[in-house]
C-alpha cells in the first residue's frame, strides 16, 4: 500500500469540517496536517483536536513542507484561481464541487493540472455510492438495452437550517435555485451514465426570496446520444434522491438518500430490489484521490466529465435567466490514440 498522503484543508467551515471528520484517524490513505481559515479563532479548538497546524492563507499552507496535497472547501468562485496556485506548486489538488462557475474556467482548471502533471480530484461523493456504481455497471453492460431516458430528483432543506455560511446564500455563488448544492450531483450522475448533455431547458419558480429561500428548479435535457432526461430540485423539503434510467429492455432506479437501493425492472422478469451497505463516501472519494495522486488508479471522475458537468451547469443558469433552451458548450472529443 502506498504511503499516506499528508494534505492541507483550505476552508474549515461546515463542509471542510465534514471532510476532516471523514478521514482523520479513519483513513489509511490520507490525513490532514494543516488547516486554513480566515476566522482562525472560531476553529482553533477543532484544529487542535485533529492535529492541524492552523494558518489563514493558501500561501501559508503551500509553504508548509509537510503538505503534499491540497483539498479545497472554499467558496465556489475561488476554486479556479486556487487550483491554478496549487498546481503551480506541483501538488495534487482535490476541489469540492463545483469545479468552476463556467465552462471556460473549468477548462482552465483542468489545463493547469494537466500542464503541471498533477492529479485533480472533484467532490461529487454520490458517484461513490455502491447503488450508483451498480447502476452505472448495469447501464454500461447493455442489460437495459438502448438507453432512451433518465429522470432524477435531489432535494433537501439545507437552505432553511441556518447552518451555512452567508456566501452559500449568494446568487453569485449558488445560482439557479441552489443548483450548486443539489443539481450538480444529478448532472454528474447523468454525464457518468449517459454521456455529455447537448441542450437544456430550465425553469426556476421562486416562492420565497433569500434568505432561507423557497424555490423549485425543473430541467429538461437532451443528450448527445439522442437520449432525453429530466430532473428537479426543491430547496426546502426533506431529503430525497432518485435517479431512474430507462432503456428498451428495462429500467433501473436508485432511490433513497442514506441507504439507497437499486430497483431493477427487466422485460418479462419480476421486479428486483437490491440493497447495499452504506459507506462513508467522503472518505472514499478522498481515498481514491490519494491513490491517484500516488500514481495508482486514476481518479474515477475524468477531467473531461468534470468540464462537461460544468458546461451543463452554465447552460442551466443561462436557461433560467432567459427562460429558453440553451445549447451546452462541450469540449471537442479527445483525439484517438
Amino acid at each position: 500500500m502506498s504511503e499516506r498522503l499528508d494534505a492541507a484543508i483550505i476552508g474549515l467551515g461546515w463542509w471542510g469540517k465534514n471532510l476532516v471528520n471523514a478521514v482523520q484517524g479513519r483513513s489509511a490513505r490520507l490525513r490532514f496536517v494543516h488547516g486554513v481559515s480566515h476566522e482562525p479563532d472560531s476553529v482553533r479548538d477543532f484544529a487542535a483536536s485533529h492535529g492541524l497546524r492552523l494558518s489563514t492563507s493558501l500561501a501559508e499552507a503551500l509553504s508548509d513542507p509537510q503538505v503534499k496535497a491540497v483539498v479545497l472547501a472554499t467558496p465556489h468562485s475561488l476554486h479556479v484561481q486556487q487550483i491554478e496556485e496549487v498546481a503551480r506548486s506541483g501538488r495534487p489538488v482535490f476541489c469540492e464541487k463545483p469545479l468552476a462557475m463556467n465552462g471556460a474556467d473549468a477548462r482552465r482548471a483542468v489545463a493547469a493540472c494537466e500542464k503541471a502533471g498533477v492529479t485533480l480530484g472533484l467532490g461529487h461523493n454520490r458517484r461513490f455510492w455502491p447503488a450508483m456504481q451498480e447502476l452505472a455497471r448495469r447501464v454500461a453492460s447493455g442489460e437495459l438495452g438502448r438507453i432512451l431516458h433518465v429522470e432524477g430528483h435531489f432535494s433537501n432543506e439545507n437552505s432553511s437550517t441556518g447552518a451555512f455560511s452567508s456566501w452559500r446564500d449568494s446568487e453569485q455563488e449558488s445560482p439557479a435555485g441552489g443548483l450548486t448544492g443539489s443539481g450538480l450531483h444529478l448532472l454528474d450522475a447523468f454525464v457518468h451514465l449517459l454521456g455529455p448533455i447537448a441542450r437544456v431547458d430550465a425553469r426556476l419558480a421562486v416562492h420565497k426570496p433569500r434568505p432561507a429561500p423557497l424555490d423549485t428548479l425543473s430541467v429538461l435535457l437532451d443528450f448527445e446520444s439522442g437520449a432525453t432526461g429530466t430532473f428537479a430540485v426543491v430547496r426546502a423539503t426533506p431529503r430525497y434522491w432518485r435517479v431512474h434510467v430507462f432503456g428498451t429492455r428495462g429500467s433501473a432506479e436508485v432511490v433513497g438518500e442514506l441507504e439507497p437501493a437499486l430497483v431493477l425492472r427487466l422485460s418479462g422478469q419480476p421486479t428486483q430490489r437490491l440493497e447495499f451497505t452504506a459507506i462513508d463516501t467522503l472518505r472514499e472519494e478522498l481515498d481514491r484521490f490519494a491513490i491517484a495522486a500516488g500514481g495508482g488508479e486514476p481518479f474515477p471522475i475524468t477531467p473531461r466529465q468534470m468540464v462537461q458537468v460544468v458546461g451543463a451547469f452554465e447552460a442551466i443558469v443561462a436557461s433560467v435567466a432567459s427562460k429558453s433552451s440553451v445549447l451546452v458548450d462541450n469540449p471537442a472529443p479527445e483525439p484517438a490514440r
